[in-house]
């Protein structure tokens, strides 16, 4: 009986440890596995963050290619604005050359007709007065002795054609102005001066002639040489007072004080155009301009002479 209890004691005991020998092969196989699983998992975390960096950086120079082709693209559009705009600005520069001539051309022909008139007048008086039996008296002495008008030619002696030669000398006139206008278009600066000078030597009375003088100082201006730009439009100040030029004149003079660096003496000379000619082109630049330098400050006031 006591054997017999004792082997049932044994067994359980046996089975006991067999049971915990099999518990503990069980946890170490399972423990085995969550740690395989668990490195999977790592390294698939890994292999995903790392082709979402791949994809951030393709992302990263896809934009810096498109930022470079932006910025190359407003750089062109600027570069083609910048063509339209002096492009325009020469379309504008040979427009006003040939308003210019085309009104000179019309004083001109209104001059040539004032001639006309007064060489006809003339010829009916003596008709006139050969018909009533007076003796042929010379042409009166306000038609025949005063002076032409400035710019015109004088009036040609009776039976000769006074349009034929007020044409020759109208045309003269308009080529050499427009020979001179074409030396500044194309930037032949300095060549624009000769000829402007040698057409105000050649036609001191011409309409043209208070423009030319005005040419000779933007021309010394587009030079840079603004003491002679300077000078070139106080002479047109001086010789042409009443000249509707004389306004352009003052505010090329400006520019030519303000590039020199005498900011105080260009605002003056500035705030005297808009005094003087309030209802002129160049008074509302001019008024752009003393805007422009009331922003600058103090700075742009006192800046040295000598100095942009």
């Amino acid at each position: 009986m006591e054997k017999t209890v004792l082997s049932e004691h044994i067994n359980r005991v046996a089975l006991a440890k067999c049971g915990a020998v099999l518990l503990f092969a069980a946890l170490g196989a399972t423990a085995h596995a969550g740690m395989f699983d668990d490195d999977e998992a790592r390294k698939q975390i890994a292999a995903e963050r790392k082709r979402i960096d791949d994809v951030k950086a393709q992302q990263q120079a896809v934009d810096a290619r498109l930022n470079k082709m932006e910025e190359a693209f407003k750089s062109q559009a600027l570069l083609d604005l910048f063509s339209q705009i002096e492009a325009l600005k020469l379309e504008m520069n040979k427009l006003r050359g040939q308003i210019e001539v085309l009104n000179n051309n019309v004083e001109n022909t209104s001059k040539r007709q004032r001639d006309m008139y007064l060489d006809l007048d003339t010829r009916m008086r003596r008709f006139e007065q050969q018909g009533s039996g007076a003796p042929a008296a010379e042409a009166p002495a306000a038609a025949a002795t005063a002076p032409p008008a400035a710019g015109a030619a004088a009036a040609p002696p009776a039976g000769s054609p006074p349009v034929a030669v007020a044409n020759v000398d109208a045309g003269a006139e308009t080529r050499a102005y427009e020979a001179a206008q074409g030396q500044r278009r194309v930037g032949n600066y300095q060549g624009a001066i000769v000829a402007f000078q040698n057409f105000i030597k050649q036609y001191p009375k011409s309409n043209l002639a208070p423009r030319a003088q005005y040419w000779i100082g933007d021309s010394y201006f587009n030079l840079r040489d603004f003491k002679l730009a300077i000078g070139s439009q106080q002479t047109l100040l001086k010789a042409y007072p009443d000249s509707p030029t004389v306004p352009d004149a003052m505010l090329n003079i400006a520019s030519s004080q303000i590039e020199m660096g005498e900011s105080a003496v260009g605002r003056k000379t500035l705030e005297e155009l808009v005094a003087k000619y309030p209802a002129s082109e160049a008074a509302e630049k001019a008024k752009r301009r003393i805007t422009g330098l009331n922003a600058s400050g103090p700075a742009a006031t006192a800046a040295p002479a000598g100095k942009p």
